[in-house]
């Protein structure tokens, strides 16, 4: 395991590369994660340097498509911090962005806490500690040059590829009794339109968001009241570049869009 020191420096070099716009090709051997859990204490250490406050979670690779992308065979948690956060409709600044994907998704805010236990948690229980549903959109990056290749320890430690976030309205619809599986958002990029599905995010969002839930709770973290979680892309990532515009309608459930610059 990574001492706390080593812990310590392996944060600080992410953060130095996240602040100067700048890549690495990997930590250094003797401040690499080898495990999940080494790769949270590093993200954890990321939290205490940011000029932001905890906003909320995301998961990165809870689709097929999501797992590609970054060479991975499961999903990963990470920080959504609120100096990251962009006003729906807002502009997003390319620079620095080596992954240039958007991605649309299904975001839950709690109304209460889930503290950590023994039991895992079930889909019903965090259901009922959400407060709210929002349509999202996510534009994640990576410290790492080959970032397919960095591997989900180093992944996790530098954030679960988060990046920018864009959180739409919360949805005065019946989120509850709506089949959230078959949600089909649509995406409108450069005159072209995609179709997204539920389906997509972990077979179902409320799993997803279930899922993170217990993540937090393996490494005794609070779930609190007033977080987003966002539960990855419903759509393949979509290539964007300066000058687009992002725009997601998830029908009664709201709309949510970002342009870039």
């Amino acid at each position: 395991m990574l001492e706390k020191d080593q812990i310590a420096a392996a944060s600080r070099v992410l953060v130095q590369h996240w602040r100067d716009d700048t890549k690495l090709d990997a930590l250094e051997g003797y401040l690499r994660p080898q495990t999940r859990a080494e790769g949270y204490a590093i993200q954890a250490a990321l939290e205490a340097q940011s000029p932001g406050k905890l906003f909320g979670w995301k998961i990165a690779a809870t689709s097929l498509s999501g797992q590609k992308h970054i060479n991975v065979t499961g999903p990963l948690a990470g920080r959504i911090m609120s100096d990251t956060v962009i006003a729906d409709g807002g502009t997003a600044s390319m620079k620095g962005n080596a992954m240039r994907v958007g991605e649309p998704e299904f975001c839950f805010r709690m109304g209460r806490d889930l503290a950590p236990r023994a039991a895992s948690f079930a889909v019903d229980e965090v259901l009922g500690a959400v407060d709210s549903f929002h349509p999202a959109i996510e534009i994640p990056d990576s410290r790492f040059v080959d970032f397919a290749g960095a591997g989900e320890a180093q992944l996790i430690a530098d954030n679960a590829c988060a990046h920018l976030f864009v959180l739409g309205a919360a949805t005065p619809a019946n989120w509850r009794g709506m089949d959230l599986v078959e949600e089909r958002p649509q995406i409108t990029l450069r005159g072209e339109r995609y179709i997204g599905h539920g389906k997509n995010v972990l077979g179902d969002p409320r799993v997803a968001l279930t899922w993170l839930a217990n993540e937090l709770r393996g490494l005794g973290i609070t779930l609190r009241a007033g977080e987003v979680v966002t539960t990855g892309t419903c759509h393949p990532p979509l290539p964007i570049q300066a000058g687009d515009h992002f725009a997601v309608d998830f029908g009664v459930l709201g709309k949510v869009s970002v342009g870039f610059e």
